[in-house]
C-alpha cells in the first residue's frame, strides 16, 4: 500500500477548519478508546500519535492524572487548531512530524494514543518500531483504525464503474497484529466494530470525508478527472443500498491495546 504522504499532509491542513462539524465518529471511537482502558490510572508523560484538532487530546486530559502530554500531528494548521483548544493547558507539548518517523526520545514515553490516524501512514511496522523505542518498559500503545470494511458500499459503487481504486485500502486485524509482533509488541489485545452512520445522499457522505481530509486513495488510482456520467453511475449503484434514513456507509473500526 502506497500513501502519498505530502497529498495527505496538504488535505488534513485543509480540513483543519472544517473537521469538527463532521467528525462525529472519530469523538465516539476516541471515547470508546479511553473507556477501554482505566483512564485513571495513567501517569508520566502521554503521546497523542495523530492528535488531529485536538479531540483525543483534551480526553486525556480530562481523564487521566498524567503529568505531561505530547500532541504530535502531520498537519501544522490542525496542530496550531488543537493549540488554540488547550491554550490554557501548560502541560502539552506540540510536535509537527510524520508518524513513521517518530522525533521522540527513546524510552521517555508511558503510553502512546492514537485515534483513527494510523490507516494514513505507508509502513505499520515501522511505525510501530518507532513507538515501541519510545516506550518506557511496561509501557502500552492504545490505538484505533479503520479495517478493510471501511466504505465497502462506496467501494462497491465504483467497481460497477471501473477498475480503479476510488476508496483506501485498510488492513485487517490480522496484519495488525503481524506488523506489532514483529515491532516487538508480544502482548496485544484487538477487536473490531462495525459503525453504519446513514447520510442523505451519496453526496451528503463524499462531501463529509473531504471536510474530514479523509479522501486519499492509494496506488491505483484514476489520475484523469471523473467524468459527470461515471460518478453519476456510481451514485446510481450506491443508491441500490439506501435504506429507511438514508444511505449506509460501513466504517470498520479496529481498536488495540498493546504492551511492551
Amino acid at each position: 500500500m502506497y500513501l502519498d504522504k505530502t497529498s495527505i499532509r496538504r488535505s488534513f491542513a485543509a480540513a483543519s477548519t472544517t473537521y469538527d462539524r463532521v467528525a462525529g465518529l472519530q469523538r465516539t471511537v476516541g471515547k470508546e478508546l479511553l473507556h477501554s482502558i482505566d483512564a485513571a490510572k495513567l501517569t508520566g508523560t502521554l503521546l497523542d500519535l495523530g492528535c488531529g484538532t485536538g479531540f483525543l487530546t483534551g480526553e486525556l486530559l480530562a481523564h487521566s492524572n498524567h503529568e505531561t502530554t505530547i500532541a504530535l500531528d502531520i498537519a501544522l494548521s490542525m496542530l496550531q487548531t488543537t493549540q488554540a483548544k488547550l491554550a490554557d493547558k501548560r502541560t502539552i507539548s506540540y510536535v509537527c512530524a510524520d508518524a513513521e518517523r517518530l522525533p521522540i526520545a527513546a524510552q521517555s514515553i508511558d503510553s502512546v494514543f492514537s485515534n483513527l490516524a494510523l490507516q494514513w501512514c505507508n509502513n505499520l511496522e515501522a511505525v510501530f518500531t518507532g513507538i515501541k523505542r519510545t516506550l518506557k518498559p511496561e509501557g502500552q500503545l492504545v490505538f484505533s483504525t479503520f479495517g478493510p470494511q471501511t466504505l465497502l458500499e462506496l467501494k462497491n459503487a465504483w467497481a460497477t464503474v471501473d477498475n480503479y481504486n476510488h476508496v483506501n485500502a485498510f488492513y485487517s486485524e490480522t496484519r495488525i497484529k503481524q506488523f506489532l509482533q514483529q515491532a516487538g509488541f508480544e502482548n496485544s489485545r484487538i477487536n473490531s466494530k462495525l459503525y453504519t452512520p446513514r447520510y442523505d445522499s451519496v453526496w451528503t457522505l463524499m462531501r463529509e470525508l473531504k471536510r474530514l481530509g479523509a479522501h486519499h486513495v492509494i496506488a491505483g488510482r484514476n489520475k484523469k478527472i471523473t467524468t459527470k456520467t461515471a460518478m453519476q453511475r456510481m451514485i446510481s449503484a450506491y443508491e441500490e443500498h439506501r435504506v429507511r434514513g438514508g444511505i449506509p456507509a460501513t466504517f470498520e473500526v479496529i481498536m488495540v491495546i498493546a504492551k511492551v
